[in-house]
């Protein structure tokens, strides 16, 4: 598979489960998923027929040649998590594909400023959501990816906050514990086939970050959701995943290797601050 043209519906009669994707590069990635026909488990916690929703995000999905089913679900809450996955046992047997994605932004988010200037409820917004609900949806999962073994596949969408500062310290260290916990994994995985790895994006405009600027998301010179979530329907359909297995794979490079462009044409942009580390 060398471009996105030839990936279409590479996944045709996949399951695959999105976690958190209502907006931002959760829906993105459902989209790019149905494109491939994959069979899209949308989860979140915003209903309704209007707006950022996952029901418009599993209609998306149907739209772009796909199938979405909706399941509203609060990753806070260890029983829905549990819930949501009884239920894909139920409907399908088994997982192609889990995206952990869901993440909650502190409100007002920590962006600036020292530790001790943010309520310590933030440490639970970014690692308890954005750590440890991944987790419990990959214990959930576990059986149903050994179904579909070999060639099932986990992806932790991470950050380059992993690596260096960014946002706040509890961000940070959210984004390197999930970097650990992908590496460790997919050491657990490997007698199984089943792969998992780390995505980094860049910087994307997700609906929030347009919204904060006010700019128009085809001006701007960041990843959009779509293209992150080709990148992750593109790994899932590659012949070497498992040798990627237990890396952090960058969307740039993903967009690079596989010809990827985004609703507008354009390749994933680079990462500004990764040469600096």
């Amino acid at each position: 598979m060398t471009s996105q043209e030839s990936a279409t519906g590479s996944l045709a009669g996949k399951v695959a489960v999105v976690t958190g994707s209502s907006r931002g590069i959760g829906r993105g990635t459902a989209i790019a998923l149905g494109e491939q026909g994959a069979t899209v488990y949308v989860t979140g916690r915003t209903t309704g027929d209007d707006g950022l929703t996952i029901d418009t995000a599993a209609a998306a999905v149907d739209e772009a040649g796909g199938r979405g089913i909706a399941v509203r679900t609060d990753h806070g809450d260890d029983a829905q998590i549990e819930a949501l996955f009884a239920r894909v046992a139920d409907d399908e047997g088994r997982i192609d594909v889990l995206v952990n994605n869901v993440y909650k932004i502190p409100d007002p988010p920590a962006w600036g400023g020292g530790f001790w200037d943010h309520p310590v409820s933030i440490w639970d917004d970014q690692v308890g959501i954005g750590l440890r609900a991944h987790y419990v949806a990959s214990w959930h999962a576990a059986p149903l990816l050994f179904a579909a073994a070999p060639g099932s596949f986990v992806c932790n969408v991470s950050s380059p906050g992993g690596q260096s500062y960014h946002f706040s310290s509890s961000y940070g260290a959210g984004k390197a514990g999930l970097d650990r916990l992908s590496a460790d994994m997919a050491v657990e995985l490997e007698p199984k086939g089943v792969a998992c790895v780390s995505l980094y994006p860049g910087s994307v405009s997700t609906e929030f970050i347009v919204e904060t600027r006010d700019t128009d998301p085809a001006e701007m010179d960041s990843q959009t959701p779509l293209v992150v979530g080709r990148s992750i329907a593109a790994l899932a359909g590659a012949s070497d995943l498992m040798e990627r297995s237990g890396s952090i794979q960058w969307v740039e490079d993903i967009g690079e290797e596989f010809d990827l462009r985004d609703e507008y044409g354009r390749r994933p942009p680079k990462y500004a601050q990764r040469e600096r580390g």
